[in-house]
């Protein structure tokens, strides 16, 4: 991958796309993390005077708000805060409980966080005639590693050709801080949460296997299986042929 040509092409994308759209400019999440941080140095290239960043903490790790305000500062992106810790703890409070089991009930929370940082992030598009600018990759689009109307709640996804470790071939090329680009993924949806460990093998592998159509036989089951189990995440729901 040329990554020059590649950053270019990006942001002239994310450019073309929100004037065609009929639009100002872009806001993005800024999460601190890897394909965030790119897709923030990505967006104030193609709109240095109308990208806004949304820091959007929900229970969140501390590093992480770091993190993000690390990348805010060395790019000279604008930033605002909405921490969404009470607003969350309130929808908690009045949503029914069915008591399924623990890790459903973790599944269900972590997700909501994503759908209340979607609200936020649309909230403020809406205010200054932007577009959503989303940050998910090939990688986690192949096997649906994402929250459907949460982090895929978004206009554009400029970084959705691009598995994993090109993504960080473009961070290096931006000069992501390297503290960003060599940290564990994670969604940060619970403490200690990371990508690989609740997806049960690494970026690497699911990059391999993508590219190259090769992977141990127990590997490719169990991607393939996550890529059949969330295709209703990757379509526009069905509507009856009749």
């Amino acid at each position: 991958m040329d990554v020059e040509l590649t950053a270019k092409k990006l942001s002239g994308w994310i450019k073309d796309k929100v004037l065609a759209a009929g639009c100002k400019g872009a806001v993005l999440g800024m999460s601190g993390g890897l394909d965030s941080s790119v897709l923030a140095a990505l967006c104030i290239r193609a709109f240095p005077e109308n990208t806004l960043g949304l820091i959007m903490p929900c229970h969140s790790s501390e590093k992480d708000k770091e993190h993000a305000l690390l990348v805010a500062e060395k790019f000279s992106i604008p930033v605002k805060t909405a921490v969404l810790d009470d607003i969350y703890n309130e929808y908690l409070k009045i949503l029914p409980d069915f008591k399924p089991e623990k890790s459903l009930t973790q599944l269900a929370r972590a997700n909501l966080k994503a759908r209340l940082r979607m609200i936020t992030l649309y909230y403020t598009a809406n205010q200054l005639k932007y577009l959503v600018i989303g940050s998910g990759n090939r990688s986690e689009m192949t096997v649906g590693y994402f929250t459907k109307h949460g982090d895929s709640g978004v206009d554009l996804l400029p970084l959705g050709n691009l598995v994993k470790k090109e993504v960080r071939e473009l961070a290096r090329f931006l000069k992501i801080p390297s503290v960003i680009i060599e940290k564990a993924p994670s969604a940060g949806l619970w403490a200690g949460q990371t990508d690989e460990a609740e997806m049960g093998f690494t970026y690497e592998a699911l990059d391999d296997y993508i590219l190259t159509g090769k992977a141990p036989e127990e590997l490719k089951k169990r991607i393939e299986g996550m890529r059949a189990a969330s295709t209703h995440k990757c379509t526009t729901p069905p509507i009856p042929d009749f």
